[in-house]
């Protein structure tokens, strides 16, 4: 099948389809082209079709060529006028000829509107779509912050994290980024002009930094050869948090894909190692599709000296008893989740049809009009698909608009926990950083406060790292756990204050620019021979170590699972 017949489905409306457009993308099995080019293609041609509509209704290439559907009409047509590498078939296939033989009157329409847009080529048009689009016309591509906070919700800025593997921020602010003007107000980014080159350097995270939502990353040639990476500030959270050093023994990510983590995990270990001394970074990524792009992101970053990637290896599967796990001193844990965080998770994608064939009378050699014989064009058609922004992790279980919530929420909070537990396993384990790009407590305080109620984390003398020990860009974190959700696990308002405070949280539409996002640290102070802590004290006293209801079922149902295999 025609890379643009596949194409054209994922065009449509994904009403009574579950999830976004890159998952419904990558997910499927029907399709034979690469995913990557396929949503490459549907992505882009939606940012045009407003424009490519109006060009093809206007040359009115679906009255001559009825073979064509709207959807196909509209892909074509953009890989004919605005791709640079042209409609990707070969010369005599019917479909590139459908559109070809009619190429020099969809160009002059296309120069038409170029006039009307007082611009000169099709990068210039582009840059003019960008800046007037609003949130749902744009789609993945990145919103031009067009409203003030006045609306309720600040604009969601562009987060860029530069990969200390390669380069230092001081060498990008000269290069890269020279033609920015640095200020020390992230909202003043965050509400900036559309083509705005202003740049913040994030107080709370090393070598992030803010850019306008609009500014083109992507193109450049540090993108390109990975000296900077797009990543949430939200997501750079957890392995902040976990504070990784050389000395702390081997590293794990055990929930990999598609690596944003893993690289930043490795970049501070590199900073962070003297006298020639290395570490080990394991990631683990179970999917093997995403195990692909795993690898490719630690390759691009450069950390295949450090990152040994186990595609298609089940975190759960791991024995912590046995080599090489034994060894593991920190775990990063990022578990499948609903998403219901991420910015742009519910964000529709207006595309714009051409009219169908239907809509126009047939063509006629006679010039005479009768009066009134002329049917009239129906509007446009305007259809709808989620989408998902290009530098965000897509969740793999997500939770869709159709799905029970309450069912699909018990169903990953119990597997979430399960994935912690295990964690706790890992005999020379003192750190973990547990975290979610949700917005529900049943995945977020109710996942560790369980954990911690655990009889194995009592055991192994597990607690929360107090908010007094975090590093001090997450200590002054104004956002904490919610209380209420602490509370209500725990009924004891004083503990449940200090664990939440010993939680971070982070909010959509802020001030501060992040998604929705949970993260919290699990310590323990290993025994003189380094071994699993059930040497010592059992059960360390302090209200960051909450002794919960032995009969939890939340627990009980948690711990059921007792296997391991190789």
């Amino acid at each position: 099948m025609s890379l643009y017949y596949e194409a054209a489905q994922f065009l449509l409306s994904n009403e009574g389809q579950s999830g976004s457009l890159k998952s419904r993308v990558f997910g499927s099995k029907a399709v034979k082209s690469a995913p990557k080019q396929i949503y490459a293609l549907v992505a882009e041609t939606s940012k045009w079709s407003e424009v490519l509509s109006g060009v093809i209704n206007n040359a009115q290439l679906l009255q001559h060529e009825r073979k064509l559907s709207p959807s196909l009409a509209l892909l074509l047509v953009h890989d004919l006028l605005i791709s640079k590498s042209g409609v990707t078939l070969p010369v005599s296939h019917p479909l590139r000829v459908a559109v070809t033989r009619h190429k020099a009157r969809l160009s002059a329409e296309l120069a038409k509107i170029r006039i009307k847009r007082s611009v000169t080529s099709n990068d210039e048009l582009r840059s003019v779509l960008r800046s007037t689009a609003g949130p749902q016309a744009q789609g993945d591509m990145p919103q031009a912050p067009t409203f003030t906070p006045t609306d309720g919700q600040w604009p969601h800025p562009r987060w860029v994290r530069v990969n200390v593997l390669k380069t230092r921020l001081e060498d990008q602010l000269r290069t890269s980024f020279a033609h920015y003007e640095v200020t020390a107000s992230l909202q003043e980014v965050l509400l900036a002009k559309p083509g705005s080159k202003l740049l913040h350097v994030d107080k709370h995270i090393p070598e992030l930094i803010a850019l306008p939502a609009d500014a083109e990353v992507t193109t450049t040639a540090a993108y390109r050869n990975g000296l900077i990476i797009l990543q949430d500030k939200a997501s750079c959270f957890p392995t902040a948090l976990l504070d990784p050093f050389p000395e702390h023994g081997d590293f794990l990510d055990a929930c990999a894909a598609p690596g944003n983590k893993t690289t930043q995990l490795a970049a501070i270990i590199h900073s962070r190692c003297k006298d020639g001394r290395k570490a080990r970074i394991w990631a683990c990524e179970k999917d093997k599709t995403r195990a692909e792009t795993l690898t490719k992101m630690i390759t691009l970053a450069g950390c295949l000296g450090t990152v040994t990637v186990k595609a298609g290896q089940d975190f759960l599967f791991l024995d912590p008893e046995k080599a090489p796990w034994k060894d593991v001193g920190s775990l990063l844990l990022d578990p499948s989740c609903s998403g219901s965080g991420i910015v742009g998770r519910d964000c529709m994608l207006a595309v714009t049809l051409p009219a169908d064939q239907g809509n126009f009378p047939t063509p006629s050699r006679s010039r005479k009009r009768k009066r009134g014989g002329q049917s009239e064009r129906k509007p446009p058609t305007v259809v709808a698909i989620e989408t998902m922004p290009e530098d965000e992790e897509e969740p793999v279980d997500a939770v869709t608009k159709d799905t029970q919530l309450d069912s699909r929420l018990e169903a990953l909070s119990a597997f979430q926990l399960r994935l912690l537990l295990h964690a706790f396993r890992f005999p020379h384990a003192s750190r973990i950083s547990y975290s979610t790009c949700s917005v529900y407590g049943k995945e977020n305080e109710q996942v560790v406060i369980a954990a911690l109620q655990s009889t194995i984390a009592r055991e192994h003398g597990w607690r929360l790292l107090g908010r007094e020990e975090q590093v001090a860009g997450l200590k002054t974190w104004p956002v904490r756990g919610d209380i209420n959700e602490c509370d209500g696990a725990i009924g004891n308002s004083a503990q449940a204050k200090q664990v939440a405070d010993a939680c971070i949280r982070c909010r959509v539409g802020t001030e501060e620019g992040t998604q929705g996002f949970f993260v919290a640290a699990f310590v323990r102070d290993l025994g003189a021979n380094g071994t699993n802590g059930k040497t010592r004290q059992q059960h360390p006293k302090g209200p960051l170590s909450v002794k919960g209801d032995e009969d939890s079922s939340f627990r009980a149902s948690s711990e059921e699972w007792g296997g391991l295999s190789d």
